[in-house]
């Protein structure tokens, strides 16, 4: 009974929300909106979290009306500036910086007013190499609006912004829309947060039932933070089996991780390293006890999923996949843990060769190809290749944004160097100095995403934009300290608002 009444009451809702959506999508046929209106809507609808219901509305109005009207409404600059940082760019449009020069009045000078500089800082992150407009007051503009925001919204995990923009929306907006599209925002955020909640309950009970937490008292028991991140890679309520799929294996990178960098012997992270590459439980015989329930937890959760993805997908098994991507993983972790041993600081293009695998972006992003695709098929493995660029910055992004967090606690720990030492020994540098180096790196990182996002086609792009939310989630996990170490920081909040609390 109790079974039928949540199922009706999913209904309920379900019903609920398709009526307010067809109230709003009058708003879209309405012939009297001016381009403006219309782009204000559909980023007051992407900013609460509600693009999926109206995907075809906004392509339409898109390719209708606005496209063709901005040049009759080039005195709009911050519309100019909306229209080239999220809707053309973001919605799959190729969108030049030339539309932006009015906006410098012909002198390379910024325009005065807040509303366009925050659309111009929003967009010059947008920005890829060769784009000199944006690219050259990119600096000037991140020091006009620090005061003003945080990471950009091309830096930002959409959903973790979704309940700070309804809150925001429901205190400043006259639109008559708005009431319709924030009650849409609140019932569809509650119920993909009901779905979130079902999924971690999952994981938890997984957990549970591995029973490694008291055999493993030197590891971080992060379950929860682990379900946090990969919700930040697919949020989308359909995604529940990724979002499941990914948290294991978060879990269990950082088992792994403090197995090299807290727990065992060189000799004995050497032998765990061979084991993984043979995937053979029999290789971890003569390691101490606990290393043995970490490989065979590994072995037998990687096993799990892999079955449990040819059974929704089809297609010939992920295994040889994704297991090649542990055996880099603890490859890239054993370089790191020689370093320790023969106390030896690397250059920092020697630090980021291996560190980008290190930082495990690379295993979490082939993970999600392979998830999110419906099986394995050649074209599925020419998009791991043809991402491969894409795959290696969104990992540097991780690994840096981890040493900006983690790098005071790692080297009063003992820990290997991270970027930042790397430098600032390379370099004989102050420590903000490195810091504001590795700063540009990222920059850079994000203008190479950019440049290769936008060559992709628009299937491909829908998948590979969960690769590039790990990159995000690493600037919301990292930007306050180590969101994974401490657990009663941002973090928990965080998780408080988007996992916990309902809007009411």
């Amino acid at each position: 009974m109790a079974c039928r009444n949540i199922v009706s009451i999913e209904e309920k809702y379900k019903v609920k929300a398709e009526k307010l959506k067809e109230e709003v999508c009058c708003t879209f046929s309405d012939t009297h909106a001016s381009p403006v209106a219309q782009l204000e809507l559909i980023d007051t609808i992407d900013k609460l979290g509600l693009t999926s219901y109206f995907e075809v509305e906004i392509q339409k109005a898109l390719e209708n009306t606005i496209i063709y009207s901005m040049k009759s409404s080039s005195n709009h600059y911050a519309t100019t500036a909306l229209c080239f940082r999220q809707l053309l760019t973001e919605h799959g449009y190729n969108s030049s910086q030339d539309m932006l020069e009015d906006l410098f009045h012909g002198k390379g000078k910024l325009p005065s007013d807040i509303k366009t500089l925050l659309e111009l800082f929003e967009g010059s992150h947008l920005s890829m190499d060769g784009e000199k407009l944006l690219n050259n007051d990119i600096r000037l503009l991140s020091d006009i609006v620090d005061r003003l925001t945080s990471n950009p919204l091309a830096w930002r995990v959409r959903w973790y912004d979704v309940r700070t923009h309804i809150i925001n929306t429901a205190q400043n907006s006259n639109n008559t829309n708005i009431p319709m599209l924030l009650k849409l925002a609140k019932l569809n955020f509650n119920i993909i947060q009901a779905t979130h909640q079902n999924d971690l309950k999952d994981v938890i009970r997984w957990w549970r039932n591995l029973c490694i937490v008291e055999d493993l008292e030197f590891t971080r028991d992060r379950i929860v933070e682990s379900f946090f991140y990969a919700v930040g890679i697919a949020s989308e309520a359909q995604h529940g089996s990724i979002r499941k799929w990914i948290t294991k294996v978060i879990q269990l990178v950082l088992i792994i991780d403090d197995v090299y960098d807290i727990y065992a012997s060189f000799a004995d992270v050497q032998q765990f390293t061979r084991a993984i590459e043979k995937w053979d439980p029999n290789e971890v015989e003569q390691l101490p006890e606990c290393m043995q329930i970490c490989f065979r937890a590994l072995h037998a959760t990687m096993e799990e999923i892999c079955v449990e993805i040819q059974e929704q997908k089809g297609g010939p098994s992920t295994l040889p996949y994704l297991k090649q991507g542990w055996v880099n993983f603890c490859k890239a972790l054993l370089v790191e843990a020689t370093w320790h041993y023969e106390g030896h600081i690397p250059t920092l293009e020697d630090y980021l060769d291996n560190g980008w695998i290190s930082s495990s972006g690379s295993l979490f992003s082939f993970h999600v190809i392979y998830c999110m695709t419906n099986k394995i098929t050649n074209e599925n493995l020419d998009l791991c290749k043809n991402c491969q660029e894409i795959i290696y910055h969104v990992s540097i992004i991780i690994r840096l944004c981890n040493d900006q967090g983690t790098s005071t606690a790692e080297l009063e720990r003992g820990d290997v160097a991270s970027s930042i030492i790397c430098y600032m020994q390379q370099e004989n540098v102050s420590e903000d100095v490195a810091r504001e180096y590795i700063e540009s790196i990222i920059l850079d990182s994000w203008k190479k995403i950019n440049y290769h996002f936008n060559k992709l086609s628009t299937s491909h792009r829908k998948i590979v934009n969960h690769v590039i939310n790990g990159a995000r989630m690493a600037h919301l996990m990292y930007h306050s300290g180590d969101g994974f170490g401490v657990q009663d920081g941002e973090t928990r909040h965080q998780i408080l608002l988007n996992l916990v609390q309902p809007i009411t």
